[in-house]
């Protein structure tokens, strides 16, 4: 057996060891036996199968190691335990301070401007004359036409002498008072004109300040400054359609004004409210009268409306709300698995959002690591927290 294997393993068992030199390290101990002559030929060919069937055995292992896909650890959330909470019947709005009356005064002629008072900061009184353009062209387009009026009131009363002896036509007569209409009109429009070139104030109030410098040249998009009546000021404020039943005329409302060293809540009463909703936002625009003045136009105030009575409903973090193309979602932890669920929303806060339908009392709802769960995937539950903390939290990291 020795005799007959012996060429055939004297040719191919270097390149069977070479082999099982990229595969595993005993191929050092097959080159010293092989090259010490330590072994026979036969030993030698069953050495070789041996190391063969060694190498095979653990490549397949190795393959399979490397097959088998890893699963991912399961993601760290924390959660909260659905829970009726009562929610307060307070609506807040965010509405800002307007004056009671308020214009921009443009001239409604274009020139250059020869008188300019405006008293900065001070009260004007209604009609008070604020700026004038000039007006020397007009003036003089009034005197001609003046004086053609007197030369065609002369011409119709010698005419007038002439047709009643029959001395001209009725139609000569009648041309001759129709050009005196004319002169008239155009005495009354050149006067309108001059009118437009003097510039009053409209009601009383307090002057802005000047935007414009005496002989500019100015148009009807010039802004020369404003005025402001502040004997009364007023709040708009808008609010969801869904509370337009809670807007009645004539009914108190709180309004809050906040500054750096302190916040007062003084009454206004509601005025009017836009008949209709906007189509952008289905919101309703509300104005109303405050009933203190000493506040600045364009100051942000916020609005507290009573919506009646107080109720019980499950309230979530907002951040734990995951929007949608077609609804509102939140992640439920059952059985140490994700599930997002659709939900409907309701009343909204500043930290905190209603949950009208969707969710069950007793459901884990996540509240942090939402944005890294995943539908159906494994989460591990850290801790459980309360609505209170959660929001006391989000209100230290907004100051």
């Amino acid at each position: 057996m020795g005799n007959v294997c012996a060429p055939f393993l004297h040719v191919c068992l270097p390149f069977i060891l070479l082999y099982l030199a990229s595969k595993d390290i005993l191929f050092i101990f097959g080159v010293i036996f092989y090259k010490s002559g330590i072994m026979n030929y036969s030993s030698q060919l069953l050495a070789a199968l041996c190391l063969i069937s060694v190498a095979t055995s653990s490549c397949k292992g190795k393959s399979k190691k490397t097959d088998k896909p890893k699963d991912n650890p399961p993601t760290v959330v924390d959660v909260m335990i659905a829970q009726p909470q009562p929610i307060t019947s307070e609506v807040e709005a965010n509405g800002t301070v307007i004056a009671n009356e308020y214009v921009e005064l443009r001239p409604e002629v274009t020139g250059r401007l020869t008188y300019l008072n405006i008293p900065e900061g001070k009260p004007v009184s209604k009609g008070q004359v604020l700026a004038k353009i000039n007006d020397a062209d007009l003036r003089a387009q009034l005197g001609k036409s003046r004086v053609q009026l007197d030369l065609a009131i002369k011409t119709v009363d010698r005419y007038k002498k002439l047709v009643d002896v029959g001395g001209i036509n009725q139609s000569d007569y009648d041309l001759a008072v129709n050009s005196v209409n004319g002169y008239r009109a155009d005495i009354a429009y050149t006067e309108s004109l001059i009118a437009k070139t003097v510039i009053r104030a409209p009601f009383s109030g307090i002057a802005g300040l000047r935007q414009v410098s005496p002989g500019a040249y100015v148009s009807s998009a010039t802004v020369i400054a404003t005025i402001q009546q502040l004997s009364q000021v007023k709040i708009d404020f808008t609010l969801p359609e869904a509370y337009g039943n809670m807007i009645r005329v004539g009914s108190p409302i709180d309004v809050l004004l906040e500054s750096d060293t302190s916040s007062e809540k003084i009454k206004a009463t509601i005025i009017a409210m836009e008949p209709g909703a906007n189509t952008d936002t289905r919101n309703l625009k509300v104005r109303a009268i405050l009933n203190k003045t000493s506040v600045n136009p364009g100051a942000f105030v916020k609005v507290i409306l009573d919506a009646g009575k107080d109720r019980s409903s499950i309230v979530v973090p907002t951040n734990s709300i995951i929007p949608d193309d077609k609804s509102n979602q939140v992640i439920v932890v059952k059985n140490g698995t994700a599930n997002f669920v659709n939900v409907k929303t309701g009343n909204r806060e500043s930290n905190s959002i209603e949950i009208v339908s969707g969710l069950k009392q007793g459901d884990s709802v996540v509240v942090t690591g939402v944005l890294f769960v995943r539908p159906k995937s494994k989460v591990k539950v850290r801790s459980v927290k309360k609505i209170s903390e959660l929001q006391v939290a989000d209100s230290t990291k907004n100051k």
